[in-house]
Formats: C-alpha cells, structure tokens, sequence
C-alpha cells in the first residue's frame, strides 16, 4: 500500500521552528522540563475541516506572521505561534506569535463552543502579552532563585485578529500547562505540571504534594470552580503529560509517562512508582518507568480510574516513553496511544510486551537495541452511554432511497439499556431494548431521524444521534451497450449509454461515471458516448454508475461482463467417464465468447447456457459439442469437440454358506457379480466391512446369534456402483477360553496369547508377575500380549491372568489361571 501527501505546507524562517528550546534532550532546560518536551505542539481541526496549530519559533526577524494577526512582533528567545489553514492547507488564514520577552511556548490549543481558541503552554516572560486583568493570574509568580516558569491560557478570537485575554497558571514553581479541553457546557479545562505546592479548591479529590494538576475554569478565566492534585507527593513531577480529555459526564482523562529513557535520568522524572491505581486497574504494579491512565471524576469529586502500562524493566534500565505528544482520547473515553516501547537496553535480555492476542505484530522485530512503534487502544468506558446512528437501505450504508423505501436503523455504539426511535415523518416513536429497528418511508421527503440511547445506571443517562433520510421517486433506470470498433484486432470500444429519466428530469453532463475495469482513470460524463481502449485482451467489468443525486436510486450502477480479445476460443472441459443416469457438469472455458451453443450429442434440444448441466439418462458414448460466438473479434465463431462415455452398472450378488448356520462356524460370503466388477465393498451388517478388488470368497466371524442385513456393492472400471443386500443368520454360542502356555520368541500363532472364545461383548483380561506387578491388560480379544514390557521379553515363568467377560447374550463370566511363557 502507498501513501501520498495531498497538500504540504512549510512554515518558517531563518531560526530553529517547531522546537521547544533545543533538541539535544540532555536535560532540563528552561521551558524544556520532560523527554520529548523539544516536539511538544499540538494540530486540531473544526468542523469545517480547518487546520490549527501551536507551536513555537526562534525565528526572531523573518518568521512568517499575517498581516493583521493578533501579534506580529517576536518578543524575544522563544515565541509561541497560533496559526490556522482552511481544510486543503490552499489559504493561510493567520499567523501570530505569542510571547513575551523571554522563552514561550504554545503546547496545546482546543475551540471553545462560540469557536474562540484558547492556547496553553509556559512562559518565562513576566511581560507575557494579553490582558491578564481580572483573571486567575494576573502576574507571573517569582521562584524566589532563577527564572520563573509558569503556564499560560490565552483566547482569542476565532479568526486571529485579536487576543482577548491571558492569564498565567503556577505556583512558586515550574509549572507549565499540557492540555486544555472543554466540557459541554463551555467550561475550558487544564492539565500540567508543577514543582511548587498546588492550590487545591473546591476539589474533594486530591494527593497531598501531587505534582500534576488540573483545574476547571470559567470561561472568562476570572476564576477557578475547582483545581486538583494528583501524584504521589515527590518533589518533581511523575509523569509527562501527553493526552487529555474531558468527556460528556464531565469526567477528566489523562494520559503520560514516567521514568527515564535509558540508564540516566537528566529531567529528574520521579517516575510511575507510588501513583494511586483503583482495582478495575490494568497493570497494577509497575517497574517506575510506564505509562499510567487516570481518571477524574466530575467536579473532582473521586479517582475514578488508574491503572499502569507497559513491560516490565530492571531498574536501571527502561523504557516505554514517547517522543513528543502522539496519543489522543476520543469523545467517549478510549485512549488511542503510541509508544516508543520494547527498546532492548537491559543486559538481561528484551522483556515481554504486553500485546494482546491476534494483534497485527506480536514481537520487536528490530536488531539490535532499536525500539518499536507500538500501538495502544483501551476503552475506560466511564463516559456514560452514548449513540451513534447508522442506517442502511438493502444491506448497503445509504440515507437515500426511492419509495417505497425501507430503512434498518441501528446503533453503532450499543451500549444502552434502551432506544428510542424517532422517524421522524409523524410515526408513532418506537421503543426497543435492541440497538436496531426498521422503518418504511412511503411519500417523499426529508426525515430527521433521532435515536435516543437510554441506560439510568450513567453518569448523562441519556445520548442522542441524529441523522436526515431522503425519500424520493425520481428513479433513472440504467442501460448500457459496448461496441467493438474496427479493425477487428483492436482493443477499441464505444459504450453506449441507454440510461432512460423521467420526463422532466433530464441527466446533466456529469450524471454518470464509466470505470472501464482496467484500473484506468474514471470517466465522468452524461448520455454521451465514450470510447475506450485496452491494452491488452481479458475480461472487464464494464461499470456505468449513476452518480447524480438527482435521482433517488443514487448511486446505483450497472456492470457488464466484456471478452476483449482479436479472436473467440471455445473450450470446456468435463469428466470423460460418467454412470448412467449421469448428470455432466460443464465447465466453459472460452475465450471471449459473448454467446454459446452446447450440442449434448444425445439428440436433445440445443443449450445456449454459458456452463450448463445435461441429464444422460442411458449409457453409451456421446460427441459434445460447444459453439462460441463474439461478434466482435476477427473469427467470430469457434468450436470445441469432447467424448463422454456413459456406462451402465454391473450386476451385483453373492451368497453366503453354511445355510442354516452352524453353532460358532464362521460365515463364507461368495461374490457371484457380473464380470464387468472390479471393485467391491462388503457391509456385513455388525459394524464390520470390507474393501477389496479380489472375487474369493470371504470369511466373517459374527459374534452373536442374529439376523443381519450384509450387503455388496460392485463397482466397474468407470467406478458405476451396484448393490445388494441379503439376511444373513448366525448363530453363536457363548465360551471363552486362555491358553496355558506361549512362546514369544516363536514368529508363529503361539508367539502371541490370547483370549479365544465366541459372543464375547466386553473383557477385561489381565496378566501378573509372581511379584503381583501388571505386564498386561487388554480389553478386546483382538489385542493379545506378546511377552514384552516395555519393549523386553519377559523372563520364561509362570504368570498369573484375571479374566472378566460380558457376553454380546448379556450373560457375564469370571476366569483365573496361570500361563506359562515358554523361552
């Protein structure tokens, strides 16, 4: 499979772009406070498909900035940028920096309901710009030593001429801000890191001395409805943030990293160890250096979730980690995150990754220390139930039709007690306890369908999906024809388009699309003829799609089968040998044949089936002839010949003697079928049978007194089967009997002891040393001991059986003895 970039854009000047700091990853530098932190940004899009970006430049004199944008000036060091394309990246819209005089950073950016953008990152400019009056933090708090840090939240307006306002987020620390969201109600949220002490408010849930905090805002960013903590209490941060969410039920998703990559530690991660997990956790325990989920309940009211992942490495040695931010949540909670894992780094060996069964690749495939991407999936299920409505028309995803017209319904999320289902052309609503329901549509129209999923037991109880149905009676009704052009050794083609409308509802000239069926480009066009040629001979699928949704049976197509080659070729193929009455099956294997006739040579009515079947009913030998016709190749007609030899069935017989049997006598069957047999099969009516292509006669040993039903089927050459079945009567005789003595190293009979006897329906015979240790148990009288244990002949003495017997008459019996093995 390839992949292909429809649209790049380069953005830049002269300095470093889209790097935070440096990109040495040698340890904490300004704002670069976690591995990866060099690639930190983040790319989001509307609904309208429009690109936006933060990110950061050093690029001080000639970074490219819109005329008109919300900041145009470089502030110094490092700026932040805010940018947005329309969807094909064809119009730059704006470009702004946003930074003071110091090092800034825009990580993280999200669209606020009334489509406002709002940025997050750090800064170390006290004159960071924006107006900061009247919000959380009006002024950047000093570390006491050093160069402040700390996070910022900036708005502005959706089509960058203004920043609305800003406001710094910290404490006496370092503190930076990795992810900013929103709730359905337009409440921006936060998540990052601090070095300080975390103001905790309004927040039930907290970890005394958590390092990673997250606080939920107004949206005038006046104030916070609360701010929360979590984190085991160690003086730098656990983890590096990488994905946030905050879902329907305003519950609040993270996602991160902790620990080190290789032996050294140069960010002082205090890693994953000591991080509060709850029991529904996926990996509970951890080496220090994993990844690790969590999740806050609604107004962080509880730890709702915690849980570690990934392998498990020596201490000194790791690990899991991300290379920037590469992982998102989705809307309903499900973490889609990729990992930099299974580096072999530990002189132990790589360890075990956590993959999961049937996984695309199972192992680290990589030589050496290298690491593998791996992908990671996990649905935390914890925000609320939700719908997604899907519908489909004849077994096909549509959402227009012509009437009579009727429409299966279903939810694609299916996680509800029940639905609700709005059809929205005045129906009755129907309620169901299943994800699907059907609806038939009968006037034309638009119908806005609404599907409400309902469980009680969830945070939001209640999810609603929409989407709009199409009803027409507008219908095009398609026909085609292809035309061979000369000359005849060509592989040029006219297609004729003999689609018909309605009166009043002409096609338009882009109505239809040809695909010619040889992976060629597409052609669009109205009732127009098109010519096409191929370039080499073969069978297409010629497709006429009706691509106008004028029409309600949009996009229907028509596809016809066209043999494309200079000459037509008749060919089949079937067995030669058949057994009256014989069914032939025929296999068309022609050429470019358009139409067919099959002349079955038994003077039946001509076939014009492409591969039909022909019933012989008496044997003999039969011509079959196939005609195959193209009118548009050079010869247009070819011809294939083939014998078929029919063959009767032998007759089959035998008798069987003594008649009336004799007491224990075994029964001798005699194969008295026709000559024309030369295979047979005896069914002697007790489970046994028989296969053989010898005529002697046959001996059976039945064992019990009955009358069964044996049977002989004769087969001739051609293999044409004959049966016959007759009642055959036994007569048996209950007895058993062991011999006394054997003689193993013999090669003949008596090299072998077994139980001997008549009616014998079940046994158990068993043989004992003179020390009472078990050499032998059989519990049929076909297996006997040969003297050996364990591959040795035992030594010549004398050996002791238990023998209990269940006879096929229901009568039982019980033996003891001694039997001598005779070297």
């Amino acid at each position: 499979m390839g992949y292909c970039f429809n649209e790049t854009e380069r953005i830049g000047g002269t300095g470093s772009d889209g790097v935070n700091i440096n990109d040495t990853r040698s340890g904490t530098n300004s704002l670069q406070r976690n591995y990866g932190d060099d690639g930190r940004s983040e790319v989001i899009l509307d609904g309208a498909g429009n690109v936006y970006l933060a990110s950061c430049t050093q690029s001080s004199s000639d970074f490219p900035v819109s005329p008109g944008a919300f900041r145009t000036t470089f502030g110094g060091g490092q700026d932040g940028v805010v940018l947005k394309y329309n969807a094909d990246l064809g119009v730059r819209q704006f470009i702004g920096l946003l930074g003071g005089s110091l090092n800034d950073a825009a990580y993280v950016l999200s669209l606020a309901p009334n489509g406002d953008i709002y940025v997050g990152g750090g800064t170390e400019s006290a004159d960071f710009p924006g107006n900061h009056a009247g919000t959380v933090g009006t002024a950047i708090n000093s570390s006491g030593s050093g160069t402040p840090i700390d996070g910022f939240v900036a708005q502005i307006n959706n089509n960058g001429t203004t920043l609305i306002r800003s406001t710094f987020i910290g404490t006496s620390g370092a503190d930076q801000v990795f992810g900013v969201q929103f709730d359905l109600n337009g409440f921006p949220y936060i998540m990052g890191q601090t070095t300080g002490n975390w103001n905790v408010v309004n927040a039930p849930f907290s970890n005394a001395g958590g390092k990673q905090f997250i606080a939920k805002l107004q949206p005038d960013l006046s104030a916070y409805v609360y701010s929360t903590c979590f984190g085991k209490g160690s003086a730098t941060p656990d983890i590096s943030m990488v994905a946030f969410l905050v879902d329907r039920c305003e519950n609040v998703y993270i996602s991160g990293w902790g620990g080190f990559y290789t032996t050294a530690n140069p960010y002082a991660s205090a890693g994953t160890t000591g991080l509060p997990v709850t029991p529904d956790a996926l990996k509970s325990t951890t080496d220090g250096k994993d990844f690790y989920f969590f999740v806050l309940k609604k107004d962080a009211a509880g730890q709702l979730f915690g849980s570690f992942f990934g392998e498990n490495n020596s201490v000194a040695f790791g690990a899991d980690h991300v290379d920037g931010g590469t992982s998102r949540f989705d809307r309903n909670g499900v973490i889609y995150q990729a990992i930099c894992g299974n580096c072999n780094l530990d002189p132990a060996g790589r360890p075990t990754y956590p993959t999961t069964p049937g996984a695309w690749a199972t192992i680290n495939n990589a030589s050496s220390a290298g690491c593998n991407l791996t992908m990671v999936k996990i649905a935390m299920n914890l925000s609320g139930v939700h719908a997604g409505l899907k519908s489909a028309i004849n077994g096909e995803p549509r959402t227009y039709g012509c009437i009579p017209m009727t429409v299966d319904f279903s939810d694609t999320v299916a996680n509800a007690q029940s639905y609700e289902w709005h059809f929205g052309d005045g129906s009755p609503v129907l309620t169901t306890t299943v994800p699907s329901a059907s609806h038939t549509y009968n006037a034309v129209g638009l119908y806005n369908v609404m599907l409400i999923a309902i469980d009680p037991t969830t945070c939001n109880v209640r999810d609603t999906s929409r989407l709009t149905i199409r009803a027409g009676d507008i219908k095009a009704n398609l026909a085609m024809t292809p035309v061979k052009l000369p000359p005849c050794t060509s592989f040029n083609y006219q297609f004729n388009n003999l689609s018909t409308a309605p009166p009043g509802n002409p096609f338009g000239p882009a109505s239809f699309t040809w695909d010619f069926g040889d992976g060629t480009p597409k052609v669009t066009a109205g009732l127009v003829s098109v010519n096409h040629s191929y370039a080499s001979p073969g069978t297409y699928n010629v497709k006429l799609l009706l691509n106008d949704l004028t029409y309600c049976n949009a996009p229907d197509s028509l596809i016809v089968q066209l043999n494309v080659a200079a000459n037509v070729k008749a060919a089949f193929s079937t067995p030669a040998l058949g057994c009256a009455p014989y069914d032939a099956v025929f296999t068309n294997n022609s050429i470019a044949g358009e139409t067919f006739i099959w002349d079955f040579g038994d003077g039946s009515p001509l076939s014009t089936a492409s591969t039909p079947t022909h019933l012989y009913p008496a044997p003999g030998t039969y011509h079959v002839m196939l005609v195959a016709n193209n009118p548009s190749t050079c010869n247009l007609t070819d011809t294939a010949r083939f014998t078929i030899t029919v063959m009767g069935a032998p007759s089959a017989d035998f008798s069987w003697s003594p008649s009336p049997p004799l007491e224990n006598t075994p029964t001798i069957f005699s194969n008295l079928s026709s000559a024309d047999a030369v295979n047979f099969k005896w069914v002697f009516g007790d489970g046994d049978s028989l296969l053989t292509d010898s005529r002697l006669p046959v001996t059976h040993q039945y064992n019990k007194t009955a009358t069964f039903n044996a049977c002989l089927t004769a087969y001739n050459a051609a293999g044409c089967p004959a049966t016959v079945c007759k009642p055959v009567d036994a007569l048996i005789t209950p007895v058993v009997g062991v011999p006394n003595a054997f003689t193993p190293l013999s090669g003949d009979q008596n090299s072998v002891v077994y139980v001997r006897g008549f009616g014998i329906g079940k046994m158990t015979f068993i043989i004992w040393n003179r020390w009472g240790q078990k050499v032998f148990e059989s519990n049929t009288i076909s297996k006997g001991w040969d003297g050996k244990v364990k591959g040795v002949v035992q030594p010549m003495d004398v050996y002791v059986y238990t023998l209990s017997v269940e006879f096929t008459d229901g009568t039982k019996a019980t033996k003891k003895g001694d039997i001598t093995l005779i070297r």
